[in-house]
């Protein structure tokens, strides 16, 4: 059943570290039958309710699933082997289109930001009690939300995005509920999901965001939780337009008690206008990234939601990091308030050169979508011979395995630093590794 490896440990903390060390390892494979717990017990000399126990942590941990009477197995994407691990190694003079990276010469110049910042912490420096967020950004990020619809609420300030979205899960669920998810989706979320022994319940995506109907199956089945991309979407490039979240405003209507998490990522790149779907239920929260716009590195977001929700999660923040370096919070209110990122140039920049391959490919008779962002999604009927015949061309593309649960095979193009003069080859590349008419009649991405 396990092969060569046997898993170890008299109490319930070494057997489930055990397994999980395999399973990182790649000793104990996705999918592989896990022994059943009175059998394990036996073999270890230890109490069966010990490796009940051990097991409860590793499903709560995202790493086994359980069926009753079919026994335990390994998650066939456990949290211990994150979808990172589903990548293409880019070989030297291959072209990385796979990074889903900002261009950095659309970046801002970070280092005069951050020197005044740091000049302001040497004469005002912040100690243990001041304010957590800085009250410039907080005046700032509420004024932009304010001019977006997003109903009043707190404003935190997270080490970014997916930070916010665990922060907020982890405030209302426990290990065992269902979080509706987009599919294809953000795959980093596809796998934080499951490692705080949350249930992904897939919902399908479209041009215009999450189908309804699809939405409104998941929280009657159970979901607790549904989590949406406003815009930008990754891998899809969907934005929610106002009919779609009309519509989705009903379903989470009839739904008062889902957590709702929206994810705006695309704030400053993109130049469509942002539908909230916020306060439509009791315990909401909007997350924005500065991560796309000034740069990864800075690893900040601002969220804001209901007071209980904010409430929760800044007590939380309280008790670990406590919070977000004050420093880099004023540098990004320099950048912020001096306008350091073009957001209409930039979100022009991407759509010219994400509208160029699509049309490429159009010409070409491959269907590509890509509504918003800097992400292409070319759905293919064979995922890993396309990601192997176009890395033999020179292009590293992501496999759209790591973005989805149930969805059909695709691939992702990131286009941010895409050239026109790249925009044929790459093209005509695409068309040679998937053929003619890949996507065609597929309404669903």
């Amino acid at each position: 059943m396990l092969g060569e490896y046997r898993i170890e440990g008299r109490g319930a903390a070494e057997i489930s570290a055990s397994v999980e060390h395999a399973v990182a390892a790649g000793a104990l494979e996705p999918g592989q039958l896990l022994p059943p717990m009175r059998e394990l017990a036996e073999r270890l000399g230890v109490n069966p309710n010990t490796v009940a126990a051990a097991y409860r942590v590793l499903r709560e941990r995202g790493v086994i699933e359980t069926h009753g009477r079919r026994g335990s197995r390994v998650r066939p994407r456990p949290a211990t082997s994150g979808r990172e691990s589903i990548r293409v190694d880019v070989p030297e003079g291959v072209r990385d289109v796979a990074n889903g990276n900002p261009d950095p010469a659309l970046l801002p110049r970070l280092a005069p930001a951050f020197a005044a910042a740091a000049e302001r912490g040497d004469r005002e420096p912040v100690l243990y009690g001041d304010a957590e967020i800085e009250p410039e950004l907080a005046r700032l990020a509420r004024a932009d939300l304010d001019a977006d619809g997003v109903p009043a609420g707190p404003v935190v300030v997270t080490s970014g995005s997916l930070d916010a979205i665990e922060r907020v899960l982890a405030a209302h669920l426990k290990p065992g509920d269902a979080v509706a998810v987009e599919d294809p989706g953000w795959g980093s979320v596809l796998d934080l999901v499951p490692a705080l022994g949350l249930r992904l319940h897939p919902v399908r995506v479209d041009d215009d965001g999450p189908l309804p109907d699809d939405v409104r199956a998941a929280l009657a089945a159970g979901a607790r939780a549904l989590i949406v991309t406003c815009r930008a979407q990754n891998p899809t490039g969907a934005a929610i337009a106002a009919p779609r979240a009309r519509a989705l405003r009903e379903v989470l209507g009839e739904h008062p008690g889902t957590l709702l998490i929206e994810d705006d990522h695309g704030h400053r790149i993109v130049d469509l206008p942002l539908h909230p779907l916020a306060g439509t239920t009791r315990h909401w929260a909007l997350v924005r990234s500065a991560a796309k716009a000034y740069g990864p590195d800075l690893r900040l977001a601002v969220l804001t939601g209901d007071e209980v929700t904010m409430g929760r999660v800044r007590g939380r923040q309280r008790l670990g990091p406590g919070w977000i370096s004050r420093i880099t919070q004023r540098a990004v209110v320099l950048l912020w308030a001096e306008g350091a990122v073009d957001a209409q140039a930039v979100a022009a920049a991407y759509g010219r050169r994400r509208d160029a391959l699509i049309g490429a490919l159009a010409e070409r008779g491959i269907t590509g979508r890509g509504r918003s962002g800097m992400n292409v999604w070319i759905p293919v009927p064979d995922e890993t011979g396309a990601v192997a015949r176009l890395l033999h061309a020179g292009w590293a593309v992501a496999p759209g395995a790591r973005f989805r649960l149930k969805s059909p095979p695709g691939i992702r193009i990131t286009v941010s630093s895409l050239t026109a003069a790249e925009t044929g080859p790459l093209a005509d590349a695409i068309a040679s590794a998937v053929g003619a008419g890949a996507g065609e009649g597929r309404r669903y991405v």
